[in-house]
C-alpha cells in the first residue's frame, strides 16, 4: 500500500492551512498532540516525509511555497518569538532547512547554506573543531556575534540536515567524527554520543537514535563512520530475522507505517522496513 494514501497520511493532510502551513506554529519538533488537534508545520513536514511524501505531492509543494514566500520576506510565518538568541536566523535556518529537506538545489536555501558552510569549514580549518575559529568565522559571515545557545551549538537537527552535500571531504570528516563523539547526542533527533547504540533495542531510545542514523546517513561519508552499528543492528534481529521495536516504539513521527499495529505482524513489517533501509545505505 501506498503509505500517501494511508490513515496516517490523511489526518495529517487533513489540518492543512490553505495556506500551506499546519496550526498555528511552524517550530517544534517535539511530538505532536493530536488528542487536542496540535500539530505544527514542523511536525506535519516530518511525518509527511517519513510517509514517503516528495516535492510532487500538492500538499509538499504548498508548504515549501509558503516557506519560500517567508524567505523572501511576503509573509511572516507566525508570530512567535523567543528572545536571548537572534531569532530572526534561526527562523530561516529553519525554513531553508526544511526546504532543502524536499528541493535540496532550491538557490535562496542552497545560498543559506553554503554560508553555514563556510562557517563550520572555518571551525574546523585546524586539526578539529576549534570554537574561537567557529565564533571569528560566524561572526564574520553574519555580521554579528554569537548571542545565545541556538547559535553556539550547531550539533542539531537543523545544521546537520542544512550542511548535507555542502563541505569539503575533509571538513566532512571532521565535522562528521565531531556530533557522532558528542555526549550529548543530536538536538531536536537523539540525547547520548551516536557512537553508543541504546542498551535496549526495543525501545523510544532506538528510534530515536535510528533517525540520527538516517540523518547522519545523508554525507558522503557517513556510511564510513557508522559502520559501526551494523552489526549491533544485526545482533537484534529475532529468531524469524526481522526485527521488532515493539509498541512503546510507536511515536506517531517515525513509527508507525502500516495504519495499524494491532497484528504483531504489521508492527515487525514496519520495524523492518526501517531497519532494512538504513542497514542497506550502511553496507
Amino acid at each position: 500500500m501506498d503509505r500517501r494514501e494511508g490513515k496516517w497520511a490523511a489526518e495529517i493532510l487533513g489540518m492543512q492551512n490553505p495556506d500551506g502551513t499546519w496550526g498555528s506554529r511552524f517550530h517544534t519538533l517535539s511530538m505532536p498532540d493530536r488528542r487536542r488537534g496540535l500539530i505544527t508545520t514542523e511536525q506535519a513536514l516530518r511525518r509527511l516525509k517519513i510517509l514517503g511524501f516528495t516535492i510532487g505531492d500538492e500538499p509538499v509543494r504548498r508548504a515549501v511555497d509558503c516557506m519560500l514566500a517567508c524567505l523572501r520576506g511576503e509573509r511572516k510565518i507566525d508570530s512567535y518569538w523567543e528572545k536571548g538568541h537572534d531569532w530572526a536566523l534561526f527562523t530561516r535556518l529553519m525554513l531553508c532547512t526544511w526546504v532543502r529537506e524536499f528541493e535540496p538545489e532550491e538557490p535562496l536555501a542552497l545560498d543559506f547554506a553554503r554560508r553555514w558552510a563556510r562557517v563550520i569549514e572555518g571551525a574546523f580549518a585546524g586539526g578539529g573543531y576549534d570554537f574561537a575559529a567557529y565564533s571569528e568565522a560566524y561572526t564574520a559571515e553574519f555580521n554579528s556575534p554569537i548571542r545565545g545557545g541556538r547559535e553556539r551549538d550547531f550539533v542539531d537537527f537543523y545544521h546537520v540536515s542544512l550542511l548535507r552535500g555542502m563541505l569539503t571531504e575533509g571538513t566532512e570528516s571532521k565535522f562528521l567524527d565531531y556530533i557522532v563523539n558528542k555526549p550529548e547526542g543530536i538536538y531536536y533527533i537523539c540525547d547520548g554520543p551516536v557512537s553508543v547504540p541504546p542498551k535496549e533495542f526495543a525501545s523510544r531510545e532506538t528510534v530515536r537514535y535510528l533517525s540520527a542514523m538516517e540523518l547522519l546517513l545523508g554525507y558522503r561519508l557517513g556510511p564510513g563512520k557508522l559502520r559501526f552499528a551494523a552489526d549491533w543492528l544485526r545482533e537484534n534481529r529475532d529468531a524469524g530475522g526481522l526485527w521488532d521495536l515493539w509498541p512503546k516504539a510507536a511515536d506517531r513521527v517515525h513509527l508507525p507505517l502500516a495504519d495499524s499495529w494491532r497484528r504483531k505482524g504489521s508492527r515487525q513489517a514496519d520495524c523492518t522496513y526501517w531497519v532494512e533501509s538504513i542497514l542497506a545505505r550502511l553496507t
